[in-house]
């Protein structure tokens, strides 16, 4: 009776073992950056600077000591409402008007005509129209040209606790701010395989895998986001596999067969 108790012990200790290093091996893929410790992220220094691409939206503005001349270059867009008589009176002092570059990396800007501006930088877009402006001035006269960013779109689907598109305001935006935004991964999603889909210049789609388990991520040239990009969470196996039946009824399943299981087992062997 001692050996068949002992043998039913020594089942449940191998049995609670496993399903503890089970559980182990899961929590290892759940950390962020884990051997951020030892990872050299000198490649990931300096700053990064968002390239303008086809349907950008822009703001330019041009200022120089003569407001007559900068208006020239300053299109603005007033609100309008209908007076009577069907008359339109505009109202407010106007915003700057945006501009949508085409297909073919151009804007239309007054005086100058079309401007490609595609593959540009914000700085190299100021100094390239200040540099188209300058003409139009007195030889002393240094135009100051700002461009902003409008907001673009980044999207962020699957294990995610608020999947979605979100409005972006800054060029400078990580895969870390995307998922932030979308309020995490779920404890399901796959951290070391997130999918990243992005559209170049001219139109065509690529894929990229990153691990965020892995700091190196940080070095990658897709740890920052462009206009457009889409990030995919996969769920992992056990998500997979809950998918027919909810997740809380699919773990108290799991539980239970366990326990019928041991004491199943437990019963053949004293029974003996």
């Amino acid at each position: 009776m001692k050996f068949k108790v002992k043998s039913c012990l020594s089942i449940m200790a191998v049995s609670c073992m496993a399903l503890f290093l089970s559980g182990c091996a899961s929590y290892k893929k759940v950390p962020y950056f884990q051997n951020a410790d030892n990872v050299s992220l000198s490649a990931s220094r300096g700053i990064h600077d968002a390239r303008i691409m086809p349907k950008d939206v822009l703001s330019i503005s041009v200022t120089t000591p003569d407001r007559e001349i900068s208006s020239q270059f300053n299109q603005l867009v007033y609100n309008t409402m209908v007076a009577g008589g069907n008359r339109n009176i505009s109202s407010g002092s106007g915003s700057m008007m945006p501009y949508t570059v085409g297909a073919d990396g151009n804007i239309n800007f007054p005086i100058i005509g079309k401007v490609n501006v595609q593959g540009l930088t914000r700085r190299e877009c100021e100094d390239k129209i200040a540099g188209l402006v300058k003409p139009y001035l007195s030889s002393d006269v240094k135009p100051v040209v700002v461009v902003e960013f409008q907001s673009y779109t980044v999207t962020v689907l699957g294990e995610v606790t608020r999947p979605g598109a979100f409005n972006v305001n800054s060029e400078k935006y990580s895969v870390l701010q995307a998922l932030g935004a979308a309020g995490d991964m779920t404890i399901y999603g796959m951290r070391d395989n997130v999918l990243l889909i992005r559209e170049d210049a001219k139109g065509e789609k690529s894929t990229h895998r990153l691990d965020l388990n892995d700091a190196n991520v940080i070095n990658s040239p897709y740890f920052y986001l462009q206009q457009n990009d889409v990030i995919y969470v996969q769920p992992n196996k056990t998500k997979a596999k809950n998918s027919d039946v909810g997740t809380s009824t699919s773990l108290w399943f799991s539980a239970t067969s366990i326990v019928i299981s041991l004491a199943s087992l437990m019963y053949n062997i004293l029974k003996k």
